[in-house]
């Protein structure tokens, strides 16, 4: 079995990466087109950082993308429904969680959200449903009160949580990951100086929304939100802030002397700089899921996959067939009608319910029980005809397009105590006009050279389509007259994917697919996180070999 390995960046910190990348050995220093020198201290003059090298946020693996057969299952299908025939795709290379969400990292969720924010509601919708546990034929109450909380269970999968709940979960993750990267690095005041403002800054003070920091700058003590501080909406920065390099931009801090500083000059870090993670905790799509479920590169040889697997282990059987642990069985399942852990002394799975989660083996991505102990949610919407109306390059049936609110001064409408952006459908599938967004930007001229050449609308042709938003149904449609009659699926239906403690085997196989309401949930299904890849798909060059590039041709005159 190969192993798959993610390079040692021994050249540069992580934390290097984080605020200003890692440099190639022949960083450019001017431009390549105009030929202007960069990171220099005037107007026009760009700030580039080194091109960082792509880096995981805390939890994920790196997953090499590529292509794959996906859908079918161990008996091709089992309902004779044809829900998932095979289709050959490519999926692009992204990050996933080692394993899925345990019960300490949504107690640690449960408790930001009563410290922080102290948003009543918020709390209470985010508690999982441990109700789910309870069955009119069976006594398990006691879980119903211990799984979530009791230390015992601390490191086994969340279970009882919505589609909805795991995808606010992500969002908050990325707020709550980024604002560490920013608070620790120095880019924000670290959270000596946070703590210190949201306790009033001392002994019977009250608490202020915001107070200044060891920098001189205010603290915001509200719940990040990284939209929020993209756009600007935030008064804290910290002694290592991103320099502003042009003295014209903004004004400078007031130093001691009254003057301003040029050290004190920072402005608030862009995604150009590199400092933030490369992309957003989400959900895994569900060929993203069912491609890391197979990990196919531990079979892979030179564009030939050698070996076809039927679940994240080689062989046709649920077994280890290896001296030493021979009869092992790989995953957690339930092997048999009344057998969920087999006999007493030499337990075959070793789990009567969930197991923690790192039990069993990785997967050759490194990957925890993508088979078995919790069926996982994934972000499509389910159809029925998703692998045959589907695009072959990430696939994905579920977009829905939103855009953030903005007020007429151009700053982000949030909802509540929760700082999170208000979402409202997308009104076009193109960039809009200038003039529909001016009130986000100074006054300028009514005309620019980009403005494009006004169109006679009275000559152009009617279009057959409009544009929609919400494109889950694309070529496949709800269907709301029979719902409720002879189906189930409809836009709130939510793919699950990779067999649980209570499934059989059949359900560990990544191609087999079901679906629940995506308010519902079940003792059955937890999650794990993602988040897409930036730059080069390639992980680790090294591995195969590669073209020689040639010295550049710029200004060649010949003989």
């Amino acid at each position: 079995m190969r192993k798959f390995t993610i390079p040692v960046l021994a050249l540069c910190s992580i934390a290097t990466i984080l605020l200003t990348g890692c440099p190639s050995k022949k960083s450019t220093k001017t431009s390549s087109k105009t030929g202007a020198a960069y990171n220099q201290k005037r107007p026009g003059s760009l700030q580039v950082v080194g091109k960082p090298k792509p880096t995981p946020g805390p939890g994920l693996v790196h997953i090499e993308g590529g292509t794959f057969v996906m859908g079918g299952s161990s008996i091709d299908d089992i309902g004779f429904d044809y829900a998932a025939p095979k289709r050959r795709v490519t999926v692009a290379t992204f990050y996933m969680d080692e394993t899925e969400v345990a019960n300490v990292d949504w107690l640690e969720y449960l408790n930001w959200i009563k410290e922080v924010p102290k948003d009543p509601r918020w709390y209470y919708e985010a508690l999982p449903d441990t109700l789910v546990w309870r069955s009119p034929l069976a006594y398990n109450e006691p879980y119903v009160n211990n799984y979530l909380r009791h230390p015992a269970y601390q490191d086994y999968p969340v279970v009882g949580v919505s589609w909805e709940q795991a995808m606010a979960y992500c969002n908050w993750r990325t707020n709550i990951v980024n604002e560490n990267i920013l608070r620790n690095k120095g880019v924000l005041n670290d959270w000596k100086a946070y703590a210190t403002a949201k306790n009033g800054g001392g002994k019977g003070k009250t608490t202020p929304a915001n107070t200044k920091g060891t920098s001189g700058t205010e603290v915001s003590t509200e719940p990040f939100d990284l939209d929020l501080y993209l756009n600007g909406q935030y008064d804290d920065k910290g002694k290592k802030a991103p320099r502003e390099l042009n003295p014209t931009t903004t004004a400078a801090a007031p130093g001691a002397n009254g003057k301003a500083s040029e050290k004190s000059q920072g402005r608030f870090a862009r995604i150009e700089d590199g400092v933030f993670t490369p992309g957003r905790y989400r959900l895994p799509t569900e060929a993203e899921w069912e491609y890391a479920a197979l990990a196919l590169i531990g079979t892979a040889d030179n564009n030939i996959v050698k070996n076809s697997k039927t679940y994240p282990w080689y062989g046709l059987g649920i077994r280890s067939p290896q001296k030493k642990t021979r009869g092992l069985i790989y995953a957690n399942f339930k092997r048999g009608a009344g057998d969920n852990m087999g006999v007493a002394g030499y337990l075959n799975d070793g789990a009567d319910i969930t197991a923690p989660v790192k039990s069993y083996l990785p997967n050759d991505f490194g990957l925890y029980n993508m088979a078995g102990n919790v069926s996982e949610w994934v972000m499509d919407t389910y159809r029925k005809l998703s692998y045959d109306d589907v695009e072959d390059f990430n696939p994905f049936r579920g977009n829905e397009y939103e855009n953030k609110e903005y007020d007429t001064n151009g700053k982000i409408q949030t909802i509540g105590k929760t700082n999170i952006p208000i979402k409202t459908p997308a009104q076009s599938g193109k960039k809009d006009p200038y003039n529909m967004h001016a009130n986000k930007y100074p006054s300028t001229e009514a005309i620019s050279p980009s403005t494009p050449t006004p169109i006679d609308t009275t000559k152009m042709p009617v279009l057959s389509e409009t544009f929609s938003a919400d494109q889950r149904g694309a070529r496949d449609p709800q269907n709301l007259d029979l719902y409720g009659k002879i189906t189930l699926v409809n836009d709130r239906a939510k793919v699950y994917k990779g067999g649980s403690w209570n499934d059989r085997a059949y359900w560990l196989n990544p191609g087999t697919r079901r679906f629940l309401d995506q308010g519902e949930s079940s003792s059955e299904i937890g999650f794990r996180c993602a988040m897409s890849s930036v730059g080069d798909p390639q992980i680790n060059k090294n591995e195969t070999p590669q073209f020689k590039q040639p010295k550049s041709r710029v200004g060649f005159k010949g003989k």
